[in-house]
């Protein structure tokens, strides 16, 4: 699974396509940007996490995390 996710990356990714910044997520999860520097380092986080940041930016992250599973789960079954 060389391919795997790395959760944190996309988020960071999305905020950067959004023109948003760490500080501004920051305040929208009631958290310190220090808080949201940790998340975006890590592969994986609490679903409960990814889903307030998934209202907050208006993205379903899940949805990235469901494809990766039915195309590693397609390419397994090969």
């Amino acid at each position: 699974m060389n391919n795997e996710i790395h959760i944190g990356k996309l988020i960071q990714q999305k905020l950067k396509e959004q023109e948003r910044s760490g500080a501004w997520l920051a305040r929208k999860l009631f958290t310190d940007p220090s808080n949201v520097s940790k998340i975006i380092r890590k592969r994986h986080i609490d679903t409960e996490l990814l889903l307030r940041i998934s209202n907050v930016l208006e993205i379903d992250f899940f949805h990235f995390l469901s494809n990766y599973y039915k195309e590693n789960r397609k390419n397994t079954a090969d």
